[in-house]
């Protein structure tokens, strides 16, 4: 992929949702053994939702307060933090310079990396939760006022504007072409990247917030009727469904010939990718509503606790449980997890 945002400049660099724009999940970035202790630990000051994401030796936490915080990754020191004017449900993303995040006020913004200061702000008419993708010096990001968004990552002018059926909270899937996205009408949508135009949608039977992955030419994700969804990339036609106990907020993380998501039923499942059979699933919490990432024989999730499980057969290597409750993605980096709480709290461990 060409995108800035699509591969980190080093192994443990972490600049987007699920580590890259392919959401592979950071694979082989983490062994199969526990942390066993906490190397830092850093308070945001309120709840954290979204995901953390690292670039450079920072480590960028988004919060509820508004407070983008920019962490020293050694020492777990803060070196900027920018406040926005409304709550910050989005995951940040690293574009050259520039960090990226959607807020409550219905604006995504653009910061100076280095120094935390406001490059530029791009308007929507609601809230913007979903994760800014960024591919060919385009910033694409959907809206809760039913509109996805292309803005120049540079400058923050507009490119295109296009309307769907419904609130957007699903993050985009960028190829050289096309654009993938799940929406609150129920249905996928695949648009073309340099105009905006429907190429073509597909309806499932309930909201969709989950994030969509891309393998081939299979376009993968989870919806609120219970389903996990495979559908050709050009087309649009199912190729094949497989039913959970829950709605599915959880977006898929892709290793290999596995699919691994989350539902709200509690478990956590490995599906085949060009089939959809079950290889397994494994009971992790309540609700699973995080993402899972892929580490070195392992995928981990967070749905209370962090868990670890084998990516082979399901069973749970090691749990860690901390203070507050996890329900946001890790970040697995060489020998380290950063995890970010409800209750605020922001722990590397080791």
């Amino acid at each position: 992929m060409t995108t800035e945002t699509a591969k980190s400049k080093a192994p443990g660099d972490w600049p987007t949702l699920l580590k890259d724009n392919s959401r592979t999940g950071a694979q082989g970035q983490r062994p199969a053994r526990p942390p066993e202790r906490a190397v830092w630990q850093f308070r945001a000051g309120s709840s954290v939702r979204s995901a953390p994401i690292l670039d450079g030796g920072i480590l960028y936490v988004t919060s509820l307060s508004g407070v983008l915080h920019a962490i020293d990754i050694v020492t777990g020191a803060s070196k900027w933090k920018f406040q926005a004017p409304g709550q910050i449900h989005s995951t940040p993303s690293i574009s050259e310079n520039r960090i990226l995040f959607g807020c409550d006020d219905g604006k995504v913004y653009a910061l100076d990396r280095n120094a935390g200061s406001k490059l530029w702000e791009a308007a929507t008419g609601a809230e913007v939760w979903a994760s800014p993708v960024v591919r060919n010096g385009v910033v694409f990001f959907g809206s809760a006022d039913a509109k996805v968004y292309a803005v120049d990552a540079a400058s923050g002018r507009e490119r295109w504007v296009h309307e769907l059926g419904g609130r957007i909270y699903s993050t985009i899937y960028a190829t050289e072409r096309q654009l993938y996205v799940g929406c609150g009408d129920g249905r996928v949508y695949s648009l073309d990247a340099s105009s905006g135009a429907i190429l073509w949608k597909t309806l499932t039977g309930n909201s969709i917030d989950s994030s969509p992955a891309v393998v081939g030419d299979l376009v993968l994700i989870g919806s609120e009727d219970f389903w996990v969804y495979a559908m050709n990339t050009g087309t649009g036609e199912v190729r094949w469904k497989y039913e959970t106990g829950l709605g599915i907020s959880s977006s898929p993380a892709v290793s290999g010939d596995l699919t691994f998501i989350g539902s709200n039923d509690g478990f956590l499942y490995s599906l085949e990718t060009q089939t959809g059979h079950l290889r397994w699933k494994t009971a992790v919490g309540e609700v699973v509503t995080a993402p899972p990432v892929i580490g070195d024989g392992v995928v981990c999730i967070q749905a209370g606790g962090t868990f670890a499980l084998d990516s082979a057969t399901g069973k749970v290597v090691w749990r860690a449980a901390l203070a507050g409750t996890v329900q946001s993605v890790p970040v697995l980096a060489g020998d380290t997890i950063y995890l970010a709480s409800l209750s605020g709290e922001v722990y590397a461990l080791r």
